[in-house]
């Protein structure tokens, strides 16, 4: 993998020529192919954020897009093939696909006939429906068959299948989730107050096992035990060891639930040796996993492919056929007895693109040790950040300040959250930051005061040469040396 060296942020003067060359208005006649695309390759490119190119891009976690990804994509486009049916006889994309799922699979130390229903999404938001979905359908239909009945929320719809279930409410029992577990239990009718924090009062990131029971055993209510591998604002694992995911999934048998795991940001940490005792608090955080009954991932982060990409694995294919299948639509059935499942019956998309391509191109360049190489600096370059934070008079590390250095560094994977110790420069801490335009971290809070986040997630990390810039930076901004970003 080579580096490639872009500018992080555009300056403020090409943001507004930018915005100032854009139509406001539908021209009659248009402007043309040659025009738009001089139009494109000179006024809006050159005004686009680096967060796919630059290195030093630390704010949402788009990952970076590898040349071999690159190339592919472009493939994908000028092929533009409708990736919905399974057709064996007219195109190979669906074979791509199950091929490039197999291999992630197996990326991730994953048996793939373990999990039959594998299908990509646009991301993990998008995973995290389909994962609930299966989650909301199995957990009613399995309430119902203890009480000896039959429903399903796919063929009843949801109140009248609950009310057959005996089910008053359907609750996702997590600590600390990710935005997008609201947004899922929204849109799949639970609503945001369905998601229900039961982490230990001392470790918000970790379950209270006596809370989670307590839950569990509510009557009239069905559950979903949603973990966070790993939480998006600390990067710290809601479950340590196999002994813990045991129990979790001895009591969700116990109760009739459905296990899912939002893995966007921790799925990768399962390619680190066990040989490396740097390592045991993050592989702690993904054992077990192969005990849930569905997982989320983004391949942008997993795999540094384009923007979007994500994917669902689920042990239950015939409950996400019977959620998401196509019903009475002849001409969406795929005309093989392949046993290879249409991709539009086991998601959320009829219309699809070809995100397979990508992974199945990156996975086969570089294999499990080059993506093995990537998580590994990534995760030296945020040690690196953590230590020169800790070590700072002006900045504290966060979250676990209170802790020993070394317990602080050895919980680092691949986020870092600080703050400015001085209450002024804190509350300007991202802007003054991001003002300088070298890198870019986001905002973020930790116990109602603001703070500052690094998320590493670039192929292109240079442990060296991105922690002397991140150092520069740092050490500018304490000494006054940056204007807000208005």
């Amino acid at each position: 993998m080579s580096v490639q060296q872009d500018l992080v942020l555009p300056s403020r003067d090409v943001l507004e020529r930018a915005r100032s060359t854009l139509l406001t208005s539908l021209p009659s006649e248009g402007i043309g192919h040659e025009q738009a695309q001089k139009h494109l390759e000179n006024d809006i490119v050159p005004a686009l954020n680096g967060n796919s190119k630059s290195p030093r891009y630390y704010g949402f976690v788009t990952g970076g897009s590898t040349p071999i990804a690159t190339f592919a994509d472009k493939l994908a486009v000028e092929e533009d093939q409708n990736v919905q049916v399974h057709l064996p006889n007219e195109t190979v994309a669906t074979n791509v696909e199950d091929a490039a799922l197999r291999l992630l699979c197996d990326l991730v130390n994953f048996n793939p006939s373990d999990w039959p229903h594998r299908t990509f999404t646009t991301g993990a938001t998008a995973s995290n429906v389909v994962g609930l979905a299966c989650g909301r359908e199995h957990v009613i239909a399995e309430a119902a068959r203890r009480n000896g009945k039959e429903a399903s929320i796919a063929r009843d719809g949801l109140l009248v299948a609950a009310q057959k279930a005996q089910i008053h409410q359907i609750q996702i029992l997590t600590t600390v989730p990710h935005s997008s577990i609201r947004k899922a239990a929204s849109i799949l009718g639970l609503g945001h107050t369905a998601v229900v924090d039961v982490s230990d009062p001392s470790m918000p990131h970790r379950f209270s096992h006596e809370a989670l029971e307590k839950a569990l055993a509510l009557p009239n209510t069905a559950s979903i035990i949603s973990i966070s591998a790993a939480e998006v604002n600390t990067g710290l694992f809601a479950t340590t060891g196999l002994s813990e995911i045991t129990a979790i999934r001895s009591l969700a048998d116990k109760y009739g639930s459905w296990i899912h795991v939002d893995a966007a940001f921790g799925l990768q940490a399962r390619l680190l040796p066990s040989s490396d005792p740097s390592y045991s608090t993050i592989l702690e955080g993904v054992a077990g996993l192969e005990l849930a009954d569905s997982i989320a991932g983004d391949a942008h982060k997993l795999l540094n492919v384009p923007y979007d990409c994500g994917f669902i694995l689920s042990k239950s294919l015939s409950t996400a056929q019977q959620v998401f299948q196509n019903p009475n639509a002849a001409y969406l059935s795929s005309s093989s007895d392949d046993p290879i499942p249409s991709p539009l019956n086991i998601g959320l998309e009829n219309s699809r693109r070809f995100r397979a391509l990508p992974v199945y191109a990156s996975l086969a360049a570089h294999g499990k040790a080059g993506y093995l190489d990537v998580i590994t600096r990534q995760i030296a370059l945020s040690r690196a950040i953590a230590a020169h934070i800790d070590s700072h008079p002006a900045y504290e590390l966060l979250p676990l300040a209170s802790s020993s250095t070394s317990l602080r560094l050895s919980r680092i994977y691949v986020i870092v959250i600080f703050r400015a110790k001085d209450a002024e420069l804190n509350s300007e801490l991202v802007k003054r930051i991001n003002g300088l335009r070298k890198l870019y971290v986001s905002g973020t809070q930790w116990e109602g005061k603001a703070a500052a986040r690094f998320a590493v997630a670039n192929w292109q990390v240079d442990v060296e040469r991105d922690l002397a810039i991140i150092k520069e930076v740092l050490q500018e901004v304490v000494s006054g040396g940056s204007t807000p970003v208005v």
